[in-house]
């Protein structure tokens, strides 16, 4: 049956539902909003304190530049989440000697132990999340992903 004319040109209508970078970032959003169940029961983060502290976690000092290019976070939810870490005393600022206006972000020990408690968790989350497809599938999956991750380095 065909659809009533609605004036609109096909030709000129963006199918969101078909459109690449509207289904990336629908299921990144997903799978970050499951994943975020953890660690929020848990510790009660939000999802830049999630970042932040598994960025530092990850590389030991960072300064919140280096998160929010790291993590394609806005500098705003990135100063917001290292206020309430640094609040929970999970990380420290420490001022850089060269430059004065620059802050060395850590983890404290109590943070580092938040960490590794949660980088099992987020591992096993992973797997499960992979676990539901099959292998084939996985490794299509990484396919695509490094195919589209090289066609926007050129």
């Amino acid at each position: 049956m065909a659809k009533p004319d609605d004036g609109k040109d096909s030709g000129h209508v963006l199918l969101l539902e078909s459109f690449l970078p509207y289904r990336l970032n629908r299921l990144a959003d997903a799978v970050s909003r499951e994943f975020s169940k953890i660690y929020r029961d848990r510790h009660g983060l939000t999802r830049p304190e999630w970042r932040t502290l598994a960025g530092l976690g990850q590389h030991g000092t960072m300064t919140a530049t280096a998160i929010g290019e790291q993590s394609a976070m806005h500098k705003t939810k990135v100063s917001r989440a290292v206020a309430e870490l640094e609040r929970r005393k999970w990380l420290v600022r420490t001022r850089d000697p060269a430059d004065r206006r620059v802050e060395k972000l850590t983890l404290t020990k109590a943070g580092q132990a938040v960490y590794r408690e949660l980088v099992p968790l987020a591992k096993a989350y992973e797997a499960d999340l992979l676990g539901r497809m099959s292998q084939q599938s996985q490794a299509d999956l990484a396919r695509g992903i490094r195919a589209i991750e090289s066609a926007l380095k050129e």
